[in-house]
């Protein structure tokens, strides 16, 4: 059956086909240890839920404005304000169906045919896919030192071309939880101003901070260094609303106008109960940053539990510490070999042998590394990590 051009190269998303095949194992009555997950563990909070029913009861059920509810880009607007110490205006906000549409609406109204946009390695699994929708090519730029995981402005000079148009930055990142000082954060966004490129910065992760009240972020930077820039960010991480859907982007009123334009003939708008519950979780009270920090200080728990467990029994491995988000990025090529010659391999072998799910560092653009996922049970997560040190045992026939 012929496809259109428009997805002749698109790949599925390697981090829901691991949840598929997880499911799978699970019906044949398997034990399986995911340590996969993309979202946090957590309950949505009880105010916020209550708010959606609120709606749903007062019969906020029909077609929302397309750039979203007025009480909720307002508060987004205010929270914003609040954290970044600046004012920002309500009009600049466009709500959308998660920030994956944000990222969408974003990709495919800047750039088209002929453009190349940078992208950072390792990535989130969508970010090429999204680039390849606009019929633009990414341009995956690896950093010079690997250690870090980190770009820098001479990393991206040099996958400079003369068509290029974006660069998408991600911090915390995903899949690393690696966290961008200001400093650093600043020396890139000034590159791309001085080159004329556009800045899109995924910062869905920017509450989830293990040493700081939130990553330093876009809206951190000189008023001059935002006139070609688009912060997206959602209440899906920090507030445990993935399946409520509700992201959000902010640029310049023009590209805003834009981006409403085009979501208006996509999804006309995210699902209006969602977006009032959404309301609750931007609003400034206590109990909003209650929910977050209880939430980021069991994450924390959970990663420094993980660290010391992956060091006592598997010492071998190098796993980077992450400053942000809910992910080890675990260094795996050591032990790779002919019959298991990558982290595709690698991974396949882990679930049907060992029962422990992780992801492919394949699917963020570096075949070195797999992801384990610590937004599970600390149980889960120190079980699993004994299962991955009896399969190192047997790989090297001491088991």
């Amino acid at each position: 059956m012929p496809f259109s051009a428009n997805v002749a190269d698109l790949e599925g998303s390697a981090t829901l086909a691991v949840a598929a095949l997880c499911r799978r194992l699970r019906a044949q009555g398997r034990h399986i240890l995911d340590l996969s997950a993309g979202e946090p563990d957590f309950r949505t909070p009880v105010f916020a839920a209550e708010a959606g029913i609120a709606a749903i009861e007062q019969g906020y059920t029909h077609y929302p404005p397309v750039a979203g509810v007025q009480p909720l880009r307002d508060a987004i607007a205010q929270q914003l304000s609040r954290s970044f110490g600046r004012n920002i205006d309500a009009a600049g906000i466009v709500v959308s169906t998660g920030a994956k549409q944000a990222l969408f609406n974003a990709c495919f109204s800047l750039f088209g045919p002929g453009d190349d946009v940078l992208i950072p390695v390792p990535y989130w699994t969508s970010y090429p896919e999204l680039v390849k929708l606009t019929r633009a090519r990414p341009v995956l730029v690896a950093p010079k030192d690997t250690a870090g995981l980190r770009i820098t402005p001479a990393d991206l000079e040099r996958a400079l071309t003369p068509a290029t148009r974006g660069l998408l930055l991600n911090s915390p990142s995903n899949p690393t939880g690696v966290v961008y000082t200001l400093a650093e954060l600043e020396g890139l966004v000034r590159w791309a101003a001085d080159h004329g490129i556009t800045v899109i910065s995924d910062e869905i992760y920017g509450r989830i901070c293990f040493s700081t009240e939130r990553a330093p972020g876009i809206l951190d930077l000189d008023e001059s260094l935002l006139q070609d820039v688009v912060l997206v960010d959602g209440a899906s991480k920090a507030f445990a609303m993935t399946g409520w859907r509700i992201g959000f982007s902010w640029s310049s009123l023009e590209r805003a106008a834009v981006f409403s334009d085009l979501q208006s003939h996509i999804t006309s708008g995210a699902s209006t109960p969602a977006q009032h519950a959404a309301v609750a979780v931007y609003r400034d009270e206590p109990r909003v940053a209650e929910a977050v920090h209880a939430m980021v200080r069991v994450f924390r728990h959970r990663r420094d539990r993980a660290l010391a467990r992956l060091g006592e029994l598997l010492p071998d491995i190098h796993a980077v510490t992450p400053d942000g988000a809910f992910f080890l990025f675990l260094r795996m090529d050591p032990f790779f070999r002919p019959d298991m010659n990558g982290s595709e391999a690698l991974c396949a072998w882990l679930v049907e042998q060992a029962g422990v799910a992780l992801v492919p560092g394949a699917a963020f653009g570096d075949d070195r590394y797999v992801r384990l996922s610590f937004a599970t049970s600390e149980d889960n997560i120190v079980e699993g990590i004994a299962r991955m040190a009896e399969w190192y045992r047997g790989l090297k026939g001491d088991g």
